[in-house]
């Protein structure tokens, strides 16, 4: 690779001439006219003083708009951060405060949040402004350089930057094509947002192709629209997440066979075997292909080819990555084993933003020690064991029990609270908040949960609050979560 992301997105337009792109909304959406789209928006951001290296926040929902957003960033030399529209405003608030970004772009529906969050920095409502300004070619920049600063949680849950660079988003997608392309499946249908970290390779994916790839977008996941869309549209291949899954066999005899339908990649959360089949019965001729990664692997580290999928294991190591298993000394253990994953590769984060962050105890001598159990088996498949790490999985996005227990800790009558995870059928894991509150207090349940889900977003809130005379601490008087897991 001797270009960025931006040029050779460009590259990818005029190699496959002008065609119809991206469905959304009704409307199909030509090659030629979202490169040009992407050239003026350039110049709307170099217009308003963004220059190399400058993170542009982008918080929007999925649409066309975001693949020419992040085509015109990378244009323009500026780093894309991407925001997932479920976060709260305390979080916003953090990710613009920590990036240092010049500039939010959101989705009309999505202002109110950053209005909340009460950053300061411009903002503006979509791409429409950006758009009046002339045609912007790219800016000169290095391959090496930072494309895409990705927040997530490390083990204290606290937000951090995650810096990919354009070579290893580049590869990454390269590989993960080859991986899971099909001879003749061209079109897909993407209900997974754009602005998570598998959205983003999802969106330079196709660039690598050898024929021109059609997606079909969806602003929002709803099961009935999704089977629709896939009918209508008549999609190949998708990407989904396992609360996706379970929402669609929720449908009951509405789930009907798609004749189309190949397959399915599924991430973000493990999938249990009974789930998998149910679908696979109820929709012959489909399977679903899992795989596996972080945004510090630049969100896919394996994957199960198509043709040579192993139920229950998360597949192969992607061309560009080394995957062993460490005991808890750090040495590799035996095929089969159980232990810590570990990954190298050229595709791996630079690091964690901020001079102050420490990310030794995830990156050593240039491996990603990823906090999660596992085991290779004799031909190399990778199976996820448990999560090492406290980081609970609700229907693919994180959440960060310390976020909650913040939260929850701001109510006059909450002393202490301790927040896990448990197993649920149809979001992966459900958050469930134990709290001990002040003697003769008079407060509810219900009433916990609204005060959590006014602070903490959508996702995060526990759905679940179990009344405790104490919350369980170890000998360190550190919050013992084994032990509320055991309560549950």
């Amino acid at each position: 690779m001797t270009q960025t992301l931006g040029r050779l997105a460009e590259e990818s337009w005029e190699r496959f001439g002008d065609y119809e792109a991206l469905f959304y909304e009704g409307v199909w959406h030509r090659g030629h006219d979202l490169a040009a789209r992407a050239r003026r928006v350039c110049g709307g951001l170099i217009a308003l003083g963004v220059r190399p290296g400058d993170r542009v926040v982008v918080m929007m929902a999925t649409s066309p708009d975001v693949q020419v957003l992040y085509q015109a960033v990378w244009l323009a030399g500026a780093v894309v951060t991407p925001v997932v529209f479920l976060v709260g405003p305390g979080e916003l608030r953090h990710i613009i405060d920590d990036s240092g970004a010049r500039l939010v772009v959101a989705s009309p529906e999505l202002l109110a949040t950053v209005e909340a969050s009460g950053a300061e920095v411009r903002v503006l409502s979509g791409v429409e402004e950006l758009e009046q300004a002339g045609e912007h070619g790219p800016v000169a920049r290095d391959p090496g350089d930072l494309a895409a600063l990705m927040y997530t949680g490390g083990t204290t849950g606290t937000a951090k930057g995650v810096m990919l660079d354009h070579r290893g988003l580049w590869n990454v997608a390269r590989d993960a094509y080859a991986m899971s392309h099909l001879e003749g499946a061209n079109r897909a249908i993407v209900p997974v947002p754009l602005s998570h970290a598998y959205g983003l390779i999802v969106t330079i994916a196709g660039m690598h192709a050898a024929e021109p790839q059609q997606a079909v977008l969806m602003r929002w996941f709803d099961p009935k629209a999704f089977l629709e869309l896939a009918r209508e549209q008549r999609v190949q291949y998708g990407t989904v997440v396992p609360s996706m899954v379970q929402m669609l066999l929720a449908l009951g005899d509405e789930l009907r066979p798609l004749p189309d339908l190949r397959f399915l990649t599924c991430g973000a959360a493990p999938l249990t075997r009974a789930v998998l089949e149910e679908f696979e019965r109820r929709m012959p001729g489909v399977q679903i292909l899992e795989g596996y990664g972080l945004t510090e692997t630049s969100a896919v580290t394996s994957f199960n080819p198509p043709g040579r999928r192993r139920v229950g294991s998360v597949g192969l190591p992607l061309p560009g990555y080394e995957i062993t298993i460490r005991d808890s000394a750090g040495e590799p253990v035996e095929c089969g084993d159980v232990g810590e994953i570990c990954v190298r590769g050229a595709s791996l984060m630079q690091g964690y933003w901020g001079e102050t962050t420490d990310d030794s105890t995830a990156l050593v001598d240039g491996e990603l020690h990823t906090g999660d159990i596992g085991c290779v088996d004799d031909d190399g498949y990778l199976y996820v064991v448990d999560r090492k790490k406290d980081l609970i999985i609700r229907g693919g996005f994180n959440v960060f029990p310390r976020d909650v227990e913040d939260a929850l800790n701001q109510h006059p009558d909450v002393v202490v609270s301790g927040v896990v995870g448990r197993p649920d059928p149809r979001v992966g894991e459900e958050v469930v908040a134990f709290v001990q509150v002040r003697p003769g207090a008079e407060v509810s349940g219900d009433e916990l949960v609204e005060w959590a889900r006014a602070r903490v977003g959508r996702v995060k809130y526990p759905r679940e609050v179990r009344f405790v005379d104490n919350v369980p601490v170890t000998s360190v008087l550190k919050l013992d979560r084994k032990a509320l897991r055991a309560q549950l």
